[in-house]
């Protein structure tokens, strides 16, 4: 490998001037301003939920942002993903004999807090870009360049990223995997036993009906790195556009579809969340309905009608269970979106969720048709 991830510094979104998405992590989601800059062009705001950070870049000047890379994307969105790394410029040195495109060779950044040196390699997953970052020489809040933002306490809905998931194109995940092993260490994280790395978790629909193929990785021994799911799309019939299919449709191509936040108490979040204006995904009713989901919700130690009323799946069995709920867009376009997660146990990302809410809005939508 070439440049081992030892940490996820940050989260990146380019958005243009005027799009709220500052204002709405901190109204909806409970995140606090961290440290900001200002300067030939561009506003970057970083924002903080406990050990969760996302870096807001608006704008768009002459020159690039620091620790980015202005993708001239016409679609908002999620376009890099930050890793602290031993030796930025090595792990530079090293991609580029890979033969990885390095469109901003390392840079060096120095304040009064110290000094950062990073440099910004391009990824074969769409628009977006992975930047490496070497910050062992700086001991301010953030990065070398940002001024410090004092702000009261946050609600702590969120501690930190759970998972980060890429929609990809289909038949890709093998080329992804491969890359993203090579170049950051990332390691093959089965779903299921005896998973084949080429192939997968397939999550099929049923009746031929299309479905999802999952591939996870995950950096070994290192929990401060989140695990990277590989979402495509498996060739089926579908009522319209999949999840996937949407993405790569609106985004203009593959790239971070959504971002797992996980949080200690979920209903606390979503209350919280919903409380404060933001917008959740509300599963058809039908999800509840299905057999056994009433037993195995008690069995997890929740009760059915709280988790409907606040729009939250539950998956899992064995004492062992994963709770999650989605939110809409964060865009107009219909593309980034967030995910709350809790973990009692489980470790893997609800497959039997995406099961039975696929089954569950393909019954609704034919009994519609039928009405």
């Amino acid at each position: 490998m070439a440049a081992p991830a030892r940490r996820l510094c940050h989260i990146a979104f380019h958005v243009p001037p005027g799009l709220p998405l500052a204002r709405d992590l901190q109204h909806f989601f409970g995140f606090q301003p961290l440290a900001v800059r200002e300067a030939a062009g561009w506003r970057q705001l970083a924002l903080r939920s406990r050990d969760t950070v996302f870096l807001v870049n608006e704008g768009g000047g002459p020159g690039e942002p620091l620790y980015g890379l202005d993708p001239h994307h016409p679609v908002p969105g999620a376009t890099n993903l930050c890793f602290d790394v031993a030796d930025a410029g090595a792990a530079a040195r090293e991609l580029a004999a890979l033969g990885c495109s390095v469109p901003v060779p390392p840079v060096n950044v120095r304040d009064a807090q110290g000094t950062a040196t990073y440099a910004v390699v391009s990824s074969p997953a769409g628009n977006l870009s992975l930047t490496l970052v070497e910050r062992t020489g700086f001991c301010g809040p953030f990065l070398p360049g940002f001024r410090p933002v004092s702000s009261a306490p946050g609600p702590g809905w969120v501690s930190h990223v759970d998972h980060l998931t890429l929609a990809c194109k289909p038949s890709s995940s093998p080329k992804l995997m491969r890359w993203f092993h090579d170049c950051l260490g990332f390691h093959h994280l089965p779903l299921s036993p005896g998973e084949d790395p080429e192939l997968g978790l397939e999550v099929a629909a049923g009746s031929g009906r299309g479905g999802l193929r999952l591939t996870a990785l995950q950096v070994p021994t290192n929990n401060l790195v989140p695990t990277l799911v590989l979402a495509e799309s498996l060739l089926g019939v579908t009522e319209g556009q999949d999840q996937v299919e949407q993405f790569l449709a609106r985004n203009g191509g593959p790239g971070l579809q959504h971002v797992g936040l996980y949080t200690p108490n979920i209903m606390e979040a979503t209350e919280g969340v919903a409380g404060a204006g933001g917008q959740l995904l509300t599963p058809p009713e039908a999800y509840y309905q299905q057999p056994g989901k009433e037993k195995q919700i008690l069995a997890a130690g929740h009760k059915p009608s709280l988790l409907a009323r606040q729009g939250v799946l539950l998956d899992g069995d064995r004492g062992k269970f994963l709770l999650q709920v989605f939110t809409k867009s964060l865009f107009a376009e219909d593309t980034f979106f967030l995910e709350l997660i809790q973990r009692q146990g489980a470790t893997g990302f609800g497959q039997g969720n995406i099961r039975a809410l696929w089954q569950s809005v393909q019954e609704q939508a034919a009994r519609g048709q039928e009405a």
